[in-house]
């Protein structure tokens, strides 16, 4: 049990430390809406009622939309284009010794015999293929599943707003087209992107030592990849 919990750790952390941060928001926004509602003249909700709510799904939504953007955007262009010197980034040409391939291209139908290798690469042919695009695709649909979550929920949101001040409900296709929509997701859009930014280039000039993501501390700032 525990080889298991120490080989398994990054991710047990990582959900963890997601679980945490969800139920603070979910309490720290159970209380600013209730709040709301009392500015308002209105009863307030239980937890329950919250966590099955707009404002609660708009505002997690909205989140999740663009931390898969992130990770989704970012494995596509690091698998089409280069930075050199990053740790995030596979090596340029001039880099590569003599016979070296560029990570991550290999023929995947090379290792079609191999036992160990995942079920689609040894079924082979569209099967692979859609298998060596697996990842970005999952972050793909992700992506467009919780910008709808957040559309729909954020149209609920919009609406009861416009609706106590005597305006009228919109539609989720309608609020696709409002303002307040593309303020939610590029806000975080933006700060993502900026995120990604700073990886990239930070990661020429700086270590983190033992991390995969970053080169080792002894190499050069000109060397690209983590290895």
């Amino acid at each position: 049990m525990g080889k298991k919990l120490h080989d398994n750790s990054l991710g047990l952390v990582a959900a963890l430390l997601f679980i945490l941060a969800l139920a603070g928001q979910t309490l720290a926004g159970h209380s600013v809406y209730n709040d709301q509602q009392r500015d308002h003249g209105e009863q307030p909700v239980s937890l329950a009622e919250y966590v099955r709510g707009a404002h609660f799904g708009e505002a997690t939504f909205e989140n999740w939309e663009s931390e898969f953007l992130q990770m989704g955007m970012f494995i596509f262009l690091t698998a089409l284009l280069i930075q050199r010197g990053s740790a995030e980034s596979k090596k340029p040409e001039d880099e590569q010794e003599p016979g070296e391939k560029d990570e991550g291209v290999e023929d995947p139908a090379l290792h079609r015999r191999d036992p160990r290798a995942p079920w689609p690469v040894r079924y082979g042919g569209w099967v692979s293929r859609v298998y060596s695009s697996s990842l970005s695709i999952a972050f793909l649909l992700l992506f467009l599943a919780t910008f709808w979550l957040h559309a729909a929920t954020g149209a609920s949101e919009h609406s009861a707003e416009k609706v106590a001040h005597g305006g009228q409900a919109v539609s989720t296709l309608r609020y696709l087209g409002e303002p307040q929509f593309w303020f939610e997701s590029l806000q975080n859009w933006q700060s993502e992107f900026l995120a990604v930014l700073a990886i990239v280039v930070l990661s020429i000039f700086l270590r983190q030592h033992g991390s995969p993501e970053s080169k080792p501390v002894h190499a050069p700032h000109e060397q690209t990849g983590s290895e």
